[in-house]
């Protein structure tokens, strides 16, 4: 089996995920390489408490998006509310399209944005949430190789986004938050990708 390095994970969360994300985060390395995307489900008039809550939990920083900021490694990055986050070659591009299953950000839209972006080197994680979103955003990530892990139902707040996810994609691997916080922190890092590098064919 050839060797992959990873260059980007993506979570998504909705119904109990500032606490899971919190656990998660706190879980991770100092040095923790890959840039780490979140796309939690909020209301369109939501805050922005969410990054400065996560910062508390870790060294890492951790920022709000803005369209066409870059990708790079050690941060934690928020999707902003209202709006989709699209993954690119080495950054971000944020739209104003019509909501997916009643949901913007759609963790699906970003999820396979960053599949079809970087192939095998994404990582897939969903976690507690209400409803069926990242599902099928998780299964492109798989088909294209990336990796794909889903927290236990039985240990959500919100089971019903991990099952749906689970039921997606068999493959993934079934694991606690505090377990997915380490297994993220052995993956191999690759080195970070600038929206001007091209990619190989695959």
């Amino acid at each position: 089996m050839a060797f992959v390095a990873y260059e980007i994970v993506l979570i998504g969360t909705s119904w109990g995920g500032l606490s899971a994300l919190r656990e998660l985060i706190a879980g991770l390395p100092a040095g923790f390489a890959l840039p780490l995307v979140v796309v939690q489900h909020r209301h369109r008039e939501s805050d922005h408490l969410l990054a400065p809550l996560l910062q508390d939990r870790t060294s890492l920083r951790v920022c709000d998006i803005e369209d066409k900021s870059p990708i790079e490694p050690q941060n934690v990055y928020v999707a902003p509310p209202d709006y989709h986050l699209l993954i690119e070659e080495g950054f971000f591009s944020l739209s104003t399209d019509e909501p997916v299953r009643y949901s913007r950000p759609s963790i699906d839209v970003t999820f396979e944005s960053a599949a079809d972006a970087y192939g095998p080197n994404a990582v897939g994680v969903i976690l507690t949430g209400a409803n069926a979103d990242g599902a099928s955003g998780l299964q492109r990530i798989h088909e294209r190789g990336g990796l794909a892990f889903v927290q236990r139902p039985e240990t959500a707040e919100s089971p019903a986004m991990p099952t749906a996810a689970a039921h997606a994609v068999p493959a993934a691997r079934l694991l606690t938050i505090h377990e997915i916080a380490v297994a993220l922190g052995d993956l191999p890092a690759a080195p970070a990708r600038t929206s001007s590098t091209t990619r190989g064919s695959e």
